[in-house]
């Protein structure tokens, strides 16, 4: 049996932290050739992105401070799977109006990404919002903590591209998201997926 073949099989479990939105769990986990090894991993609650394009060309980006790096920085609206029994794409449109004050008629599948494979589970899908419009301001999200200094800003999707680039957005699922956009508008969106197509298994 090759490497590939090999069945990682976890013999045993600790859970070392459980939250709201991830845990933390040791597992034991058979390796080829024989051995076991400990891996610790995040298991996480997942999350969906949108990247929203307008008529114009433009893409929603926003700029929120993120504690564990220390600083703002350029993101989609984006958030949790944490909303028992949302599907992907009501999650994606909820997120879209609190974080941008949008609605979108029409919602496909861009992307999908592990995170960081290394160490947490998490994945995250990344969906392109068109045909948008405004929130009335009655119903608008009332911002708090973090969210409330979010900066919201509409920029051309290859300018969004160059800061890629350039290492100005850094974000992952904004990352993957920016150049999926940018992919499926050279092709004339022939590659997008169904807004409720599966997850990968």
């Amino acid at each position: 049996m090759s490497n590939l073949e090999h069945r990682y099989e976890v013999r045993s479990r600790e859970e070392r932290y459980r939250g709201r939105i991830f845990d933390v769990v040791t597992e034991e986990v058979t390796m080829p050739g024989g051995g076991t090894a400990l891996r610790d991993l995040v298991r996480h609650v997942g999350a969906v992105a949108v990247v929203a394009l307008d008529d114009a060309g433009q893409v929603v980006l926003i700029r929120q401070y993120r504690h564990p790096v220390g600083r703002h920085l350029w993101e989609l609206p984006a958030g949790l799977m944490d909303v028992s029994g949302e599907d992907l794409p009501a999650a994606a449109l909820r997120e879209l109006a609190e974080e941008a004050d949008l609605t979108a008629g029409r919602v496909d599948v861009l992307v999908d990404l592990h995170s960081s494979p290394g160490f947490t589970n998490e994945i995250v899908r990344v969906f392109l919002a068109r045909d948008l419009g405004d929130v009335p301001a009655d119903e608008r999200h009332e911002r708090r903590d973090e969210e409330a200094d979010l900066q919201v800003v509409r920029i051309d999707l290859d300018e969004a591209v160059a800061m890629v680039l350039a290492g100005e957005i850094t974000n992952a699922s904004a990352v993957a998201g920016l150049l999926a956009a940018a992919r499926a508008r050279d092709t004339g969106w022939s590659a997008l997926r169904r807004a409720d197509a599966p997850l990968p298994r």
